[in-house]
């Protein structure tokens, strides 16, 4: 008996490290809670830790709104201001970490929830990262702002990528914050259809949404806590709503626009200092290597020798809901260079 259980613990340690080295450990299994009530697609009970103002908007001739986040500076301000931009699973409201650490230093930050996330609107229409940055310089316009240092992490570093391209006089400094996107993946596989798309992901539950965030902690499990919870958690109500059908349709769409705008070559036309930064042990594109060698690629690419490249060992995809003390300072030195 000793010797069948030693051949099982054996194998389970074996099948841990093959899963290990093909993309990391995967969370243990929890029962789906029985407690979480539908949610607004709209993000109504969304943890924002700062109100959130509205700009009215047309796109593709629908009149929507995009939501945003203005928090000042705390003390005296330094006059420059940051724009934030979330990723592909989140909002605007899981940067409170960030934002408090760029306004105790005398930063503005923007931090738009993008057309199709968060509590902006949910229009059925085609998405792309141009008219997204075109809709996130509205923001900037109307609220007089001329230039900002630009933070994006995960889909958000594409957009960072794609906002100093398109509008580069009012980008003065670039962090490209584990971004997504880092290989055009056009190659590698067909487009998913629409409808495909659609029908995936109509069928989400907990543990799907679970498994899709626990991708992020990928590099050790036990980095999973409670922050990542509650977003599992929000994701999962969404489902659960009578507009979830709307929002699926739209994470589709969404879905097509990372397909098929890839920003690997816009770095090269990026004029601004830029700084690819992030957590070691992203594994999101396999073993956190291939990570690693991308952003190099990267910070290399930026002409003019204004690529730099700053990764913390031990932090994953999500680095400032792992270990903000590590994530913080390095960050707000880079943005505090460009402060004169």
């Amino acid at each position: 008996m000793i010797r069948s259980l030693g051949s099982i613990v054996f194998v389970l340690a074996f099948a841990a490290v093959a899963t290990a080295q093909e993309g990391g450990m995967p969370l243990p299994k929890v029962p789906t809670p029985t407690d979480i009530k539908p949610g607004s697609i709209t993000c109504d009970e969304c943890p924002y830790p700062y109100p959130s103002k509205y700009l009215d908007i047309n796109v593709y001739d629908q009149d929507v709104r995009i939501s945003y986040m203005d928090t000042p500076a705390q003390g005296t301000p330094n006059g420059h201001t940051v724009l934030l931009l979330h990723g592909n699973n989140f909002g605007g409201f899981y940067f409170k970490a960030i934002i408090d650490a760029l306004t105790k230093e005398g930063f503005r930050v923007i931090t738009p929830d993008q057309i199709g996330y968060g509590k902006s609107s949910k229009p059925i229409a085609p998405y792309n990262f141009n008219s997204q940055v075109r809709n996130t310089y509205r923001i900037l316009q109307a609220e007089k702002i001329e230039r900002v240092m630009v933070i994006g992490h995960s889909m958000g570093g594409m957009m960072a990528a794609r906002f100093a391209t398109q509008f580069p006089k009012a980008t003065e400094r670039v962090v490209v914050y584990n971004p997504i996107g880092l290989t055009d993946g056009r190659y590698d596989r067909p487009m998913t259809p629409i409808e495909d798309g659609y029908r995936s992901n109509l069928k989400t539950d907990y543990q799907s949404v679970r498994a899709g965030l626990g991708r992020y902690v990928a590099h050790d499990p036990t980095k999973w806590n409670q922050e990542f919870e509650t977003y599992t958690r929000i994701r999962y109500s969404w489902t659960l709503s009578s507009d979830w059908p709307r929002l699926a349709m739209v994470q589709a769409l969404i879905g097509q626009m990372l397909y098929a705008d890839p920003v690997v070559y816009d770095w090269a036309h990026i004029q601004a200092p830029t700084l690819a930064f992030g957590g070691a042990e992203d594994m999101l594109l396999g073993p956190a290597k291939n990570f690693q060698d991308r952003m190099k690629v990267l910070a290399d690419t930026v002409p003019n020798k204004n690529g730099r490249l700053h990764l913390i060992p031990g932090l994953g995809h999500v680095p400032h809901l792992e270990a903000p003390e590590k994530v913080l300072p390095p960050l707000v030195a880079f943005l505090k260079e460009g402060v004169k």
